[in-house]
């Protein structure tokens, strides 16, 4: 995931030297980059059946395989459809098989406890791929050129690729192991909840929460990727605070969501993810609505920036947990595809919508109201719907190891007799 998100976010460093050698502007480079987004989104559910259908290792590859070969393809392209083709559809699609859907599965296929951790880590790392990369990368593209970086690119895809078809099994049974904190027991699928229907579209979209969980997760995108991450250094110009500040900050918010992704793991291990929710798209909200109302300095952008790159990626760790504890561990991979792909549409329309307000009314502030106004409706919509208790599937397993404790002793206690 993290190698994906690196290849995926070296054409953001390459908007000078394309627009330089092809007389490409900046509109025709970020409207390859906007549908990349879009079938990102897209290929998210797709990514959970092809779980289903053909396990992690192989969705994986074809993934990273498929991002590849985008990316080398355009090293021959002349023409501006050339790089909608290859950086937005083929990169666009193979990145979104190695999305949060497939770690998703991971997570629940060889964790029974610390799952909530695991899944933050893993949604950090498609974050921190981008931040962790990108000075080498432009470095790369500086001294090598635009092609030099997408060789470089693809390298690291190639690595990728050969670790996860040689060294990771598709499930713990391959290598003789069980689920880590299964305790000698095999951890049972949850069972079926209303409006599941085993598994199948219909029966997963007559589900109140999964529409709950879809909602939010567009919420999260809109207010995440779509807003700050496209239109915080625009905002930043508009009130006198330059480039390299508003730089720093996306740094730092990045930096941030390392901590904040990890607790949220944490927390998800131990406390109700539906009222982790709550209390982390009310917070986001509550930072949107004050930021108009601050200085807007570069200090009150700070403080904002550290409440913010601690939240960014906090609601991840409780969805996925929502997501395995009432769909079940088969079903989880499909489920959080399509709520992932909801999480990109809302980042798209939230990105359009903010440039359309600036332009409009000469600020982008109505917008970051919008965008808290909806976060708190998307805290009170969760969180009833998500109080009403399932078995999670840690239960189903605590549950059969008790059986099993209660026969064993059943039958020492029929040999002594």
């Amino acid at each position: 995931m993290l190698a994906t998100a690196a290849a995926v976010g070296a054409p953001s460093v390459l908007l000078a030297p394309l627009g330089r050698e092809f007389g490409w502007d900046a509109a025709t480079v970020s409207s390859a980059l906007a549908i990349r987004l879009a079938v990102f989104g897209l290929a998210s559910p797709v990514s959970g059946l092809l779980v289903d259908a053909w396990g992690v290792r192989r969705t994986a590859c074809c993934g990273l395989a498929l991002t590849a070969t985008g990316l080398a393809a355009s090293l021959a392209m002349t023409q501006a459809w050339h790089l909608v083709l290859c950086w937005g559809v083929l990169a666009g699609a193979g990145s979104g098989l190695v999305s949060l859907a497939l770690g998703t599965a991971v997570a629940a296929r060889w964790f029974v406890t610390r799952r909530g951790l695991v899944i933050g880590l893993f949604g950090a790392a498609a974050t921190a791929g981008q931040m962790l990369t990108l000075p080498a990368l432009a470095a790369v593209a500086e001294a090598q050129g635009w092609r030099g970086c997408i060789l470089a690119s693809c390298g690291l895809l190639a690595l990728a690729t050969a670790a996860m078809s040689c060294l990771v099994p598709e499930g713990p049974g391959d290598v003789g192991s069980l689920p880590y904190g299964a305790r000698g027991i095999h951890p049972a699928s949850s069972p079926p909840t209303a409006g599941n229907d085993r598994g199948t579209v219909a029966g997963i979209a007559r589900s109140g929460l999964f529409w709950a969980l879809l909602g939010s997760f567009a919420v999260c995108g809109a207010s995440t990727s779509g807003l700050v991450q496209t239109h915080l250094v625009p905002l930043c110009a508009d009130v006198g605070v330059g480039p390299l500040q508003a730089a720093s900050l996306l740094a730092g918010m990045g930096a941030l969501t390392f901590v904040g992704s990890a607790a949220s793991g944490w927390l998800s291990d131990r406390f109700d993810a539906g009222l982790l929710l709550f209390w982390f798209y009310g917070l986001r909200g509550l930072s949107l609505l004050c930021l108009p109302f601050s200085d807007l300095s570069f200090v009150g952008l700070s403080v904002f920036a550290a409440v913010y790159g601690l939240d960014w990626i906090a609601t991840v760790p409780p969805t996925a947990s929502l997501v395995v504890a009432r769909f079940g561990r088969e079903r989880a991979a499909r489920v959080l595809g399509w709520v992932f792909a909801g999480h990109q549409l809302g980042a798209a329309a939230a990105a359009y919508g903010a440039g359309l307000t600036r332009s409009g009314m000469g600020s982008y502030l109505p917008a970051f109201l919008a965008a808290g106004a909806f976060c708190l409706f998307a805290a009170a919509a969760i969180l009833p719907l998500s109080s009403a208790r399932r078995p999670s599937v840690q239960e189903p397993a605590a549950a059969a190891l008790a059986a099993g404790e209660r026969s064993g002793r059943h039958r020492r206690s029929t040999t002594r007799v």
